[in-house]
């Protein structure tokens, strides 16, 4: 099913076609749109689905539907009707019938059984995203605080918040762990942007891993076993919008991480987009891509080379070019950025490990890498590279976990940002 790590790890087309599925775009633009995303024919996708899955695009899609209203039947008090729109329904009759075939239970009698579980907090909607445990939750929420960038996004007191690009407008999620899930808070500018909503947090904080796997395959390293041991369920974080990522990766190149938000705050300030929803601090959201690609980027504070690759990135997204997204092909994206000026393997490698999910992703060449390779006997580029054989498929998670030993005894060095 969508949501399944499977998927996650898979970067052949049924793999690449139950992200998409599972990111919406069925829901968006339909079989076609599915398949011209994949380059194939509808016919030729449906028959790869049906032999491996038992079940057509469609048939995948609306049972995805069908546990995103689940979520809201039991965890809010929405209007069945309002749950039906939100979910990706057609119409509510559509919607009863589906929930009824799917759990054999109507409606209200979900509602009924998960009554005792529902959160409140006025004006928004609150949701309890589930996660696999082990859940490294202070690990991961020191990353996205150290990297916050204000306006769109803050930390503190084990709450991060942050603003979001939606197809239909902005919203705002507030984001906290607590007993074995991640409260998750929503204001919405349109409430049929509520399903796409649920998808960025679960990518940003990794919910849909599989730690238990992860760690069994990294613990059988004994150089790499003690780091595992110490910090079980460590998430390897994604990205809500693929393009503010790659952006934020360009600022990045050969700078602190202090250094690269002062710079994605001055491209905000000056052409991000002010969201209408009020709200004290959070006022933004990051320039999308065809905003940069026009933009006058003159007075960033970047060299003319860094502010050529700044567009580069930004017309190629803009023009289609260019897919930023979890369904995207691994391989293709990381040879299209490669060609644009100014993106070398540590960039590229580290957009497709975040932008796109890719838990398999290696950067070898980062600083933090080597430094911490060398701690474990790996001395130099060749030998921690050969080394990292043994990680596969997860050595994405495999290089969160030698980053997070730098954060242990040290400030983040350059390069990992």
């Amino acid at each position: 099913s969508p949501g399944s790590p499977e998927w996650n790890v898979r970067g052949d087309l049924v793999g690449r076609a139950m992200r998409l599925i599972a990111d919406g775009t069925v829901d968006r633009e339909g079989v076609a749109g599915l398949a011209s995303r994949l380059a194939v024919s509808e016919r030729h996708l449906h028959r790869l689905l049906l032999g491996e899955l038992g079940a057509g695009p469609l048939a995948i899609a609306r049972a995805q539907r069908a546990q995103s209203a689940r979520t809201l039947i039991e965890t809010t008090d929405l209007p069945f009707t309002d749950v039906a729109f939100a979910a990706g329904f057609e119409s509510s009759r559509q919607f009863n019938d589906t929930i009824r075939e799917v759990f054999a239970l109507a409606p209200t009698e979900l509602r009924k059984r998960g009554r005792r579980r529902r959160e409140v907090v006025e004006g928004a909607l609150t949701l309890r995203l589930p996660y696999r445990s082990p859940f490294d939750g202070a690990t991961l929420f020191a990353w996205l605080r150290a990297r916050a960038l204000p306006g769109v996004a803050e930390a503190r007191d084990g709450v991060y918040r942050r603003t979001l690009r939606l197809p239909r407008g902005a919203g705002i999620a507030t984001l906290e762990p607590v007993d074995a899930h991640i409260r998750c808070t929503l204001r919405l500018e349109s409430m049929a942007d509520l399903t796409s909503a649920v998808r960025q947090c679960r990518r940003l904080l990794d919910l849909d891993a599989d730690p238990i796997s992860v760690a069994e395959v990294l613990s059988r390293d004994r150089r790499l076993s003690p780091i595992v041991k110490k910090r079980p369920g460590l998430r390897a974080p994604g990205a809500v919008d693929g393009t503010e990522l790659a952006i934020q990766a360009i600022l990045g190149q050969q700078v602190s991480l202090t250094a690269a938000r002062t710079l994605a705050l001055r491209l905000v300030t000056a052409h991000g987009d002010v969201i209408k929803i009020a709200d004290p601090t959070l006022t933004h959201l990051f320039p999308g891509a065809p905003a940069i690609a026009a933009a006058d980027l003159s007075r960033l504070g970047v060299p003319a080379t860094r502010r050529a690759t700044l567009r580069a990135l930004a017309q190629a997204v803009a023009a289609g070019d260019l897919a930023l997204d979890p369904g995207a092909d691994r391989v293709e994206v990381y040879r299209k950025l490669r060609e644009l000026p100014g993106i070398g393997d540590w960039t590229a490698g580290y957009i497709v490990m975040r932008a796109l999910g890719d838990p398999d992703t290696f950067l070898p060449g980062d600083l933090g890498i080597k430094k911490a390779g060398a701690r474990l006997g790996l001395v130099g580029t060749r030998a921690i590279t050969e080394h990292s054989a043994a990680w596969r498929p997860w050595r994405t998670y495999a290089t969160h976990q030698l980053w997070a030993t730098l954060a242990d005894q040290e400030r983040i060095p350059k390069g990992v940002q």
